[in-house]
């Protein structure tokens, strides 16, 4: 479907039958089928752009989910009141469910880790639902329609830039990290030490535009190349591509709302 690289190695592109195997690397067990032996342990492999291709769809559904439960919290009083006095919990909690899913995806398999992505969608949604409300109600509903479309475009246009791009990315990955912490460092600094820092909110709006904006090229081109170390079969990779896709347009679209709704009179 897509061309590649041949000299790129894929982890779960299916081998070549007729291709030698690397040296060092274990024959595939005979009468294996939809898998290979590795280590006396059978590793599900499979075409790499299906690999691609259901990290995003996961990553949509996972977004409707996230949809949906804003939805909720802007439309219904109780919902909202509910989210209103468990703020602190429900966004601390839902960091508790992105580490289960990245550190326990392959002991529980990607079917569990669906469910986990999903409640952390759900979850997400109603943090972004109560930030979306309390931007309403300030009058800023440009500023969230603003955020959303603009999310939307570079979102798309960082995919398809680390799709088509020929520009090895991997050793932007250190970088775009480090940049991830200093932007957590800084945003617990202005929630705790100067909330009310017009600077550093725009700062951090900025600042997690740029980052993850770089890390959506960089993680759209490594699920293309099939480099997901540590994960046994294509299905969990997908789910956890998902969640890399997925927090990249979130933070992407809360720091779009940081910069337009921060320009309220």
């Amino acid at each position: 479907m897509f061309d590649r690289d041949r000299n790129q190695p894929d982890r779960y592109q299916a081998p070549n039958p007729g291709a030698p195997a690397p040296y060092g690397a274990l024959p595939p067990a005979v009468g294996m089928r939809g898998g290979v032996m590795v280590n006396g342990e059978r590793v599900a492999v499979g075409p790499r752009e299906g690999f691609l291709t259901m990290s995003f769809v996961w990553m949509f559904v996972a977004l409707l989910v996230s949809a949906a439960a804003a939805y909720l919290v802007t439309a219904n009083v109780g919902v909202r009141t509910f989210v209103f006095e468990n703020y602190l919990i429900l966004a601390i909690g839902q960091l508790g469910f992105v580490f289960a899913l990245s550190f326990l995806i392959n002991k529980i398999g990607a079917l569990p880790g669906l469910a986990l992505l999903f409640i952390y969608a759900l979850m997400n949604g109603l943090v972004i639902g109560a930030v979306v409300y309390a931007y309403i109600g300030l009058g800023q509903v440009s500023g969230v329609v603003s955020a959303f479309l603009g999310a939307s475009a570079i979102f798309g246009a960082a995919g398809l830039f680390g799709f088509v791009t020929k520009r090895d990315l991997t050793s932007l990955g250190g970088i775009l990290f480090m940049g991830v912490i200093g932007l957590l460092v800084v945003s617990l600094v202005h929630f705790f030490l100067f909330p009310g820092s017009d600077t550093l909110n725009l700062i951090i709006g900025i600042g997690g535009v740029v980052i993850f904006t770089g890390l959506t090229a960089y993680d759209v081109q490594r699920l293309k190349n099939g480099e997901m170390p540590g994960i046994r079969d294509r299905e969990s990779a997908s789910v956890l591509g998902a969640l890399a896709l997925y927090i990249d347009f979130v933070v992407i679209f809360m720091s779009l709302l940081r910069i337009f709704g921060g320009s309220r009179d």
